[in-house]
């Protein structure tokens, strides 16, 4: 019996903020949902602007994919912190540490406190991210300082990429989280 070659990747399990960044179908819903919460919260915080509507009409895509450009660094930053226990464990032995720290970060940052850290460490700097694009891109847009400050920080603080913390060893089932 001949087998398809794509058919053998049925066992792969990766952590879901590596997944978002993968390009699937997902990201049919990603886009749009996060250009909405993008366009409300920045409507939000220029409620007291005449022309909030128009502004937002002309400058939430730019919002949008400095939030996107803001995830992918955290997203680095998790990736990084997830390989590197690989990387630096020494493969003669089996380092228990590293390797709950390792599943922590990928799977389940509640597992323990260094992989909530890291995980925590990586929306800060997302946010971080949110916070400097966004009130860079706001000033430009014609927004006063000030004006740009406030948005870009509620930005940042809304839509950080929160989604890290959601321990990705649920989508694999109960049994996943026994067995490691």
């Amino acid at each position: 019996m001949k087998r398809n070659s794509w058919s053998n990747a049925y066992n792969i399990m990766l952590p879901l903020w590596l997944l978002v960044f993968w390009p699937s179908y997902l990201w049919l819903l990603l886009i749009p949902l996060n250009y909405l919460i993008d366009r409300m919260v920045l409507k939000w915080s220029l409620k007291d602007m005449p022309e909030a509507g128009a502004f937002c009409r002309r400058h939430t895509w730019k919002i949008c994919l400095a939030g996107f450009a803001s995830d992918f660094v955290g997203m680095l930053v998790l990736l990084v912190a997830f390989l590197v226990p690989t990387l630096v464990a020494d493969p003669s032995q089996s380092n228990a540490l590293l390797d709950a720290i390792e599943y922590g970060i990928g799977f389940n940052p509640f597992s323990n406190i260094v992989a909530f850290l890291v995980v925590a460490l990586a929306v800060a700097v997302s946010g971080l991210c949110i916070y400097a694009l966004d009130r860079f891109i706001l000033v430009r847009a014609g927004l006063t300082p000030e004006q740009a400050k406030r948005s870009a920080l509620r930005l940042a603080l809304i839509t950080a990429p929160y989604l890290y913390f959601f321990p990705s060893g649920i989508l694999y089932g109960p049994s996943f989280f026994y067995e490691m």
